[in-house]
């Protein structure tokens, strides 16, 4: 299943998302879109989880939670298409899973 989140801070990198994400159960994929000239965070992305059950449950825990002070937006994502994919790994940051 693959999720949108919206409202990412732009401190947030893609390993770090990854980590929160593989707490809920395996990614297959994580994408934070950026800017195609500056490359910076445009402050969404989106994480291809494996089990769809194990998706549900990281929307139902981080939808409308804080990260890093903002309030984030976790849902299924649309499917707009081609082009989405991924890369991950790595250290867990300032979301707190409870």
């Amino acid at each position: 299943m693959k999720v949108f989140i919206g409202g990412l801070p732009l401190e947030v990198n893609e390993a770090e998302l990854n980590a929160v994400f593989e707490d809920f159960g395996p990614v297959k994929s994580l994408r934070i879109v950026k800017d195609r000239e500056t490359k910076e965070s445009r402050g969404f992305g989106f994480v291809e989880m494996v089990n769809d059950d194990e998706a549900k449950e990281a929307i139902r825990c981080m939808n409308g939670q804080s990260y890093y002070g903002k309030r984030i937006t976790v849902n299924i994502a649309e499917d707009k298409g081609p082009g989405f994919n991924g890369g991950g790994g790595g250290g867990r940051g300032g979301f707190s899973r409870n």
